[in-house]
Parts: structure tokens; sequence; C-alpha cells
């Protein structure tokens, strides 16, 4: 049995998974990565994602930047100018969440069920 936890706790995927699974980490992603120039600064992340929470934002943005998958550059003027950008990591998960955004498309009914 503890040979199985011990898989479990050091599992690749699970360590992995658990840095941009949640419910907000693959929409930043995606917002950033369709962006006109693949930069977007805070207000206009809070825009796009109207129903999440100015902590709740900031948080998954410090995640995402904590597990190298977003480049935050801060300018020194005032009021503080933030960017956050994709990583070269970051830029290399894309092409598999865009292939999980195209599943999640076609099989919408099946697994969301009709609304």
């Amino acid at each position: 049995m503890t040979d199985f936890q011990d898989q479990y706790n050091n599992c690749p995927i699970r360590q992995v998974i658990s840095k941009f699974g949640d419910k907000w980490s693959l929409l930043v992603l995606y917002s950033i990565n369709a962006s006109e120039n693949g930069i977007l600064r805070y207000g206009e992340l809070k825009n796009l994602m109207t129903d999440c929470s100015q902590k709740m934002l900031s948080a998954t943005l410090k995640n995402l930047e904590g597990s190298n998958l977003l480049h935050r550059k801060v300018y020194p003027v005032v009021p503080p100018k933030v960017e956050y950008s994709l990583t070269d990591t970051g830029k290399s998960l894309m092409p598999y969440v865009s292939g999980l955004i195209t599943w999640a498309k076609e099989h919408f009914d099946e697994v969301a069920g009709k609304i």
C-alpha cells in the first residue's frame, strides 16, 4: 500500500495538472494566448473574466507565475502598469489546451448536458 501511495503522491501528472487545472487558470492562459499581441494587463483580464473575483484572479495570476507559465512585467510608472504574457513553458502548453477546448466543444452536450 505504501508503494502505491508514494506513486500516487509523486505522480508527475497529478503534480503538473494541479498547477493549472483549477477553475480559472486555463481561462487566464487561453485569454492571454488569444489576445492580439499575447499580452494582457490585469484590468483587461478582469474585464474578460467578469465572474472571477479580484482576489481569485490575483491568486491565479500569482500561481501561474510561480509555476513558470506566466511572465509578469512591471513598469516603473505611476499608476503601476503590469503586463502578463506566457512564458515559453506556457506557450508550449497551449496546443494541448486548444485540443482540450476543441474536445470540449465537440462533447459539450454529452458531458455538461443540455442547458
